[in-house]
């Protein structure tokens, strides 16, 4: 027969067999003569299956790529919707498995691998169905990516014709999947598990790894191609994320598969070769970028600053990882070198990875190749950590990142054996702009930021053979811990940690390895005494830590014992070794109390010891003496204001213990027992010039601290009320001794007695925002009606008027005194005072640089110097205390007329106009930097507390009547705080940096502008008819 007429006959009985599968079959038998015949003339017809083929097919009449697909389509089209249960029932379902997935006895055939490929194609071209989906779940089981790798890369050219085109298609059918099977659940009932985002993409994960490792001992650039083009799919479909996921549903490429990377590590040297081949032949950067990143984020979590050999072994080993994966890195492999530079200094890691990171570029290759690296990549993060937008605009996370980095850098260039291949240390401390930015560091109103530059120069000065030392490293707050820390785990360098392979030993050095016993004889030569049994005694009122007794001294030893703490006390009180002291008594009137703090004699004394044991006393009695004249009668009014002049003209001459927090707690109790004088007082003292920082700092806490107190408003401890409640613990023996429990409750509360405006004022700010988010959710009604379910309880306890003979009885009585609230006292003698004073001092300020402005630079006046009330910090504090006095007063009578508008126009106008001619002057750091001269403007920490204090009486008036009177009695102001709100977020938003911003002050900032600018739209949303007809009238 011919060649053609045979080639005739089997095209037709392909074309017969298609048509009578896509038609009605009129039997089971027929439908499995019609499926037997196809696949017995590939090969894949089961032998069990071989007694239905009674329509066979002609040798080569089924071409795969020509007709399986349209078998495929045929059957989820046509036969399996018709005859699935049929086929099941008869056990016969294998034969339409077998044209999608062949079964492992026939995997060996030429063409099961490349039916599986047309499978994808096909199921994916049509609605997904149950059976679908079943048959993904065990195409992704039985031809997983690398074994369709293998196929379509290793096999017959006749198989697959177009490699690189199958590949791509195959990639992208299978990376569609999980998307595909999520849109189809309107009508589906569920979803395999092996067919979630999780599951799926991981099982793919782990095959891609085992791709490479099989193809690690022999590949070509094609193949390397390919692998390149399904990693930079696997990226764009996010399986490459920055951080590591936390939900099952979210997948990850190293989640995944990290462990199996690091086995393979250690078995070959060619394992690593082909990950550092793959990465290079990538052609995009940021994909390169994407999978350098979700390495470093799916690396063991390592503890900052743990120097324990357990924990450095650690660093070394993922460290190992990273070089096993990215290759080493070297400056002459600049793609990578550029890749790992975006994504290691130009973000933000932690501690710990700074450690790997430098560890890995310390451990490639030679001395020499070493000492080149670590130079290229020092230079790279001084670069950043010298940039004046770093130093000024970073949160305090980064800068200890980025510090650790460079000061880990130093440690491994000066070590001994590379020491002498290095001059770049020597060179940075010689550097103009690294010396320039450790003035900018220096500079930083944050101090823990101030002490990292402090700490490079000094490790920068030291490693350079010079001598630095700042001298303000003892104590634990503003970032001391943290440096001191840093300075340890310098002392040694990380990859040069001893590798162990015995667990137990691990389990040693990790623990014990510092506490080991010597050997028996070893013990004998030392005459190392042999542990004893411990002892247990019953000791009742007594414990051996309260006391400070010295260790009891062997009979040999020639010293004394050390004294006994009542025979400390008993020479204490020996009258002859105290003949020349006088004994300072203790005041009980407030006039005595008044007389200490401000002498009325005229001469002071020549005895200094005198003046510092009556500063003492007055301040350790001042706080409980102002409270217990209270009610007694007019004393307090009467010395208040002596008080208040000579508490805070007090000076910390003599450096008593406790000095600034026993005074402020006096100021305190002045201004909250007796407001009326005391107030007005301190308010008229702040704006005088002879006062320093501190001493206007002492005011406005007092002011503040005060109106809370008055307010029944909650405030930070006292050290009389922290003495109360120590009396009150409810387990005393398990309560430290006095001197240590009284140092480590000081501790406790540093951060509040420091800055306890700003402590309240962050609180109160981001409540004022909460309320806005609680206001949204009360628009929707079923919202307000499970609420009101919830929460609402029904009235148990009705409220009795009382009849006129109990009020006429109680009228007969001695009421006791009044007490007063902050809201009667609010307006009179607390806010308007502060705000009308203000205005009086800055127009009086203004007063006196405008005359002086004709002057030169040296001679003229300026406002808002160091230590002014014009400056930065002071005014920043007095808008702060301003905002926590007007949220106290919220209730007062006086607040919707005279507080809010009065208020709100000073924040305005504060955080919009220049207060001194400084503002308006050219910024000298961009001078210096040869950018184009700005103006200087406004602070951050004075937008931020200006705007935070245009948010509190916003939030108060919404509170008060919904924002009525405001908008509508004083429209422009709101529209004014609005515009102004929106101004500053939109600057900051487009990456415009505000002075003294940077870190904690620019969150602050912008959540401050977002929050006023959510209030005004607030008001203005509800009010804007009225608004607009008031706009008409004026």
């Amino acid at each position: 027969m011919p060649q053609s007429e045979y080639d005739e006959i089997t095209l037709t009985q392909i074309r017969e067999t298609i048509s009578r599968l896509q038609a009605p079959i009129p039997d089971l038998s027929t439908l499995l003569a019609l499926l037997s015949g196809a696949l017995d003339t590939i090969g894949l017809l089961p032998p069990r299956f071989l007694r239905y083929n009674s329509l066979p097919l002609s040798k080569g009449a089924v071409n795969v790529s020509k007709h399986v697909p349209i078998l495929q389509r045929a059957l989820l089209e046509h036969v399996i919707p018709t005859w699935e249960q049929a086929l099941k029932e008869e056990h016969a379902y294998e034969l339409v498995e077998q044209y999608f997935c062949p079964d492992s006895f026939s995997f060996s055939t030429p063409y099961a691998a490349e039916i599986a490929l047309h499978a994808y194609s096909t199921i994916l071209s049509l609605p997904l169905t149950e059976y679908s989906l079943q048959f993904f779940v065990r195409l992704s089981k039985s031809y997983p990516i690398d074994v369709l790798w293998t196929t379509i890369f290793r096999g017959s050219r006749s198989v697959v014709e177009n490699r690189e085109l199958t590949w791509q298609d195959y990639v992208r059918n299978i990376a569609s999947i999980p998307v595909k099977v999520a849109n189809s659940l309107d009508h589906l009932p569920t979803i395999p598990p092996e067919l979630e985002v999780g599951n799926y993409f991981s099982n793919m994960s782990r095959r891609c790894e085992v791709l490479i490792h099989n193809l690690s001992g022999n590949y070509s650039k094609a193949d390397l191609d390919s692998i390149g083009y399904l990693f930079t799919k696997l990226v764009n479909i996010g399986l490459f994320p920055a951080t590591k996921p936390t939900l099952p549903s979210q997948a990850s490429f190293f989640q995944s598969s990290v462990a199996q990377i690091r086995d393979h590590l250690d078995e070959s040297p060619k394992y690593c070769v082909i990950w550092s081949d793959i990465i290079s032949s990538i052609p995009s950067t940021l994909t390169q970028q994407a999978i350098v990143m979700s390495l470093f984020a799916h690396l063991n979590r390592i503890d900052d600053l743990d120097t324990s050999s357990k924990v450095r072994y650690s660093v070394k080993c993922e460290a190992q990882l990273v070089a096993g994966v990215i290759g080493q890195l070297s400056p002459d492999r600049s793609d990578i070198w550029d890749a790992v530079k975006a994504v290691v200094v130009r973000r933000e890691w932690s501690v710990g990875h700074a450690r790997i990171f430098v560890c890995c570029v310390a451990s490639c290759g030679p001395d020499t190749t070493r000492v080149k690296a670590l130079e290229r990549f020092l230079d790279d993060v001084v670069e950043l950590w010298t940039t004046a937008d770093h130093v000024k605009h970073s949160l305090l996370k980064h800068h200890h990142y980025v510090t650790a980095l460079l000061l880990l850098t130093l440690s491994y260039l000066s070590a001994p054996e590379v020491v002498n291949l290095s001059s770049a240390v020597k060179s940075l401390a010689f550097s103009p702009a690294f010396v320039q930015s450790i003035s900018v560091y220096l500079n930083h109103m944050d101090p823990s930021v101030r002490r990292c530059g402090m700490l490079v120069a000094e490790e920068v000065a030291r490693i350079a053979g010079k001598n630095l030392d700042f001298g303000t490293w003892e104590g634990d707050s503003d970032g001391r811990t943290w440096c001191r820390a840093v300075r340890e785990l310098m002392k040694e360098r990380d990859a040069d940690a001893v590798l162990v392979e015995d667990t137990d030993t691990q389990e040693y050095i990790a623990g014990e390895k510092k506490s080991s016993y010597p050997k028996i004889d070893e013990a004998e030569e030392l005459d190392v005494p042999k542990p004893r049994k411990p002892m247990i005694e019953d000791v009742t009122g007594y414990d051996s830590d309260d006391s400070i007794t010295g260790y009891a001294s062997q009979p040999s030893s020639s010293r004394s014992p050390s004294p006994t703490p009542s025979e400390l006390e008993e020479i204490e009180k020996d009258p002859t070794l105290r003949v020349t002291q006088k004994k300072i008594a203790r005041p009980v009137y407030l006039a005595q109390l008044g007389e200490m703090v401000r002498p009325t004699g005229g001469l002071k004394t020549n005895d200094e010891e005198d003046e510092a044991r009556k500063h003492e006393v007055a301040l350790d009695v001042a706080e409980e003496l102002i409270r217990r004249k209270r009610d007694y009668g007019t004393e307090l009014e009467e010395n208040a204001v002596n008080l208040a002049y000579g508490l805070i003209s007090l000076q910390d001459t003599y450096e008593l213990g406790g000095f600034n927090e026993k005074r402020q707690a006096a100021l305190v109790a002045l201004i909250a027992c007796c407001p009326k004088k005391a107030a007005p007082a301190l308010i008229e003292e702040f704006f005088k010039n002879q006062f320093s920082t501190e001493q206007r700092y002492a005011i406005l806490n007092a002011l503040a601290l005060g109106a809370r107190e008055l307010a029944s408003l909650s405030g930070p401890e006292t050290a009389a009320s922290r003495t109360a409640n120590s009396k009150r613990i409810a387990f005393p023996s398990k309560q430290l001794p006095p001197a240590l429990h009284q140092k480590y409750l000081a501790a406790s509360s540093n951060s509040s007695q420091l800055m306890p405006v700003r402590n309240l004022l962050d609180g109160i700010s981001q409540a004022a925002i909460d309320r806005g988010r609680d206001a949204s959710a009360d628009k929707v009604p079923q919202l307000v009606r499970e609420r009101q379910l919830r929460i609402k309880q029904p009235q148990k306890i009705s409220e009795v008027t009382p009849d006129a003979s109990l009020q006429k009885l109680k009228s007969s009585q001695i009421q006791p005194r009044p007490t007063t609230t902050f809201t009667d006292v609010a307006a009179e003698y607390f806010l308007c005072p502060l705000i009308n004073r203000f205005w009086l001092f800055l127009r009086d300020e203004q007063t006196r640089e405008a005359r002086t402005a004709h002057q030169s630079v040296l001679h003229r006046y300026r406002g808002a110097g160091t230590g002014l009330i014009l400056n930065a910090l002071v005014l920043s504090h007095f808008m702060g205390t301003l905002a926590v006095l007007v949220h106290a007063s919220l209730h007062a009578k006086e607040w919707l007329a005279v507080i809010a508008p009065d208020a709100l126009e000073l924040a305005v106008t504060l955080g919009t106009r220049p207060l001194s001619l400084s503002e308006e002057d050219d910024d000298p750091e961009d001078e210096t930097n040869g950018d184009h001269a700005t103006k200087r403007g406004k602070e951050a920490a004075v937008l931020t507390s200006a705007l935070e204090l245009a948010l509190i009486v916003l939030d108060g008036c919404v509170e008060r009547d919904g924002g009525r009177s405001i908008s509508l009695e004083h429209t422009t102001l709101v529209l004014a705080a609005n515009e102004w709100a929106e101004k500053v977020l939109e600057r900051m938003e487009e990456g415009e940096k505000v002075l003294g911003g940077g870190g904690v002050h620019e969150v602050k900032l912008k959540r401050a502008a977002a929050g006023v600018v959510l209030k005004a739209d607030e008001i203005t949303s509800r009010w804007k008819r009225s608004m607009v007809n008031v706009l008409s009238y004026t």
